[in-house]
């Protein structure tokens, strides 16, 4: 019997990390929680529009379905993330899922993703499978997308086709086998290190076609020391494997 079998008896926890998203979080936590067995952490960066108090409002508004997580260190996607998904593993849990709190993630693709996990360790929310599909997003944005994928994928012997896609449901007991303090991305970078560490521990990585929308309130956090980064972790991740033989699944 699997998941999608019975989707409802599936837990699942998301990890939303949050900057500025103030205007964003009133409208999308909602339709996350509006689903059946999820719960939600926010993790905020040090907002500076109030989105952290927003983010409080909204778990005293849905007790027991929320947690806020108030970073104080360094930004960056990354480290939000290598925070906060050690301890989503210690949660009581089937699946922990990450997205972004722009509404380019739309949350009616979760139950699908996460019914996924019943066959794939790693379930993408892909906006190049079959299927999939971009709205309001600026051309030169997506050839960017598009170029940086095939660059990864070169790079790294990856076989997604969104291998930088943030849309994601992960197995918990994958995500208890991945060695954070080995991934050291601090920007959208993050996204690569983690499926290469996933693939080089012999996870299985699934897609599904997404409704990729670009971006309605807020500034983009693509800035041109993330882009470096992002150009240099592809490497950094080859040199670490070939220097480490790969893991049998578990």
């Amino acid at each position: 019997m699997s998941a999608a079998d019975h989707p409802g008896s599936v837990t699942a926890l998301v990890i939303l990390p949050t900057l500025n998203e103030a205007k964003n979080l009133p409208l999308l936590v909602p339709r996350i929680l509006e689903h059946e067995g999820f719960r939600l952490m926010i993790v905020d960066d040090r907002s500076t529009d109030g989105t952290g108090d927003v983010a409080d409002a909204l778990a005293e508004q849905y007790p027991d379905r929320i947690e806020v997580m108030h970073r104080t260190g360094k930004r960056g996607l990354g480290l939000s993330y290598a925070e906060a998904f050690p301890k989503a593993a210690a949660a009581e849990v089937d699946v922990i899922c990450q997205m972004d709190a722009d509404l380019s993630h739309d949350p009616q693709y979760l139950p699908a993703m996460v019914a996924a996990t019943a066959e794939f360790d790693v379930v993408i929310g892909s906006r190049y499978a079959e299927g999939s599909g971009l709205e309001n997003f600026p051309g030169y944005r997506a050839a960017l997308s598009r170029g940086a994928n095939t660059y990864v994928r070169a790079i790294t012997g990856l076989r997604a086709k969104d291998c930088t896609s943030g849309y994601r449901c992960w197995r918990r007991s994958v995500v208890r086998q991945i060695r954070w303090e080995r991934v050291g991305a601090e920007g959208f970078a993050f996204l690569v290190e983690t499926l290469c560490e996933a693939a080089q521990a012999g996870c299985s990585i699934g897609e599904l076609p997404v409704l990729f929308v670009g971006r309605r309130h807020g500034a983009s956090k693509l800035t041109a020391r993330v882009f470096r980064e992002s150009l240099i972790v592809p490497w950094r991740v080859l040199m670490r494997f070939r220097r480490r033989p790969p893991q049998s699944p578990r």
